[in-house]
């Protein structure tokens, strides 16, 4: 099994020699020396809180690790904050309290296969918002932003609650070639960078 390289960043040294002792002796990852910066698949970026800051701060790392796929680890988010991290490039989001060894190398794992990983409430109380301002805001006014095929939006929703592709496939009854190709025309056509951004920007514009 090939070795994830992964690169750790903190805003406090605690919380990157704590990431950095969980994460070092696990053989599904190998964590990168300051010098080996270039290297990363995945960035684990351990923030103290998420602050109007934050998404700016992720954008810098992602401009330094261009090939590096971003993870955060934060206290606490919530559905308002997860919209403009995801768009800053995130793939994977863990809460402290979560992150054990195995946490994190799950979703290290997804994030470098490209496929994103968030906690479960969180999504859901995002799709329950989204689905009020659909009912409450859009529809009383006869509009409708939803220009997407059935499959995508089927594709998309299963995407946003969490499934990966083998498990999106067996819910639609399609290929998982049929799944990562209607995803990855989504992202094409409205230039996204990842899974998790094409799921954000649907949310954010009432498309699912």
């Amino acid at each position: 099994m090939d070795r994830i390289p992964v690169c750790i960043r903190a805003d406090d040294p605690i919380s990157q020699l704590g990431v950095t002792a969980e994460l070092r002796p696990r053989p599904e990852v190998r964590v990168l020396g300051s010098d080996e910066m270039d290297e990363a698949r995945v960035a684990v970026v351990v923030a103290g809180a998420v602050t109007e800051e934050t998404p700016q701060v992720l954008r810098s790392v992602a401009a330094r690790m261009s090939e590096a796929r971003l993870v955060l680890v934060t206290p606490e988010i919530d559905e308002s904050d997860l919209v403009p991290v995801v768009e800053a490039g995130v793939m994977g989001v863990v809460r402290r309290r979560d992150a054990t060894p195995e946490r994190l190398v799950t979703v290290v794992r997804s994030a470098a296969a490209g496929e994103g990983a968030v906690p479960p409430d969180l999504l859901g109380r995002l799709l329950d918002q989204v689905g009020q301002v659909q009912r409450h805001v859009l529809g009383p006014r006869g509009l409708n932003f939803n220009n997407l095929t059935e499959r995508e939006v089927q594709v998309l929703r299963l995407a946003a609650e969490g499934f990966d592709t083998d498990e999106i496939a067996a819910a639609v009854a399609y290929s998982a070639r049929t799944v990562k190709q209607v995803l990855h025309d989504f992202q094409n056509r409205f230039q996204l960078r990842n899974r998790c951004h094409a799921v954000a920007y649907a949310m954010r514009n009432g498309l699912i």
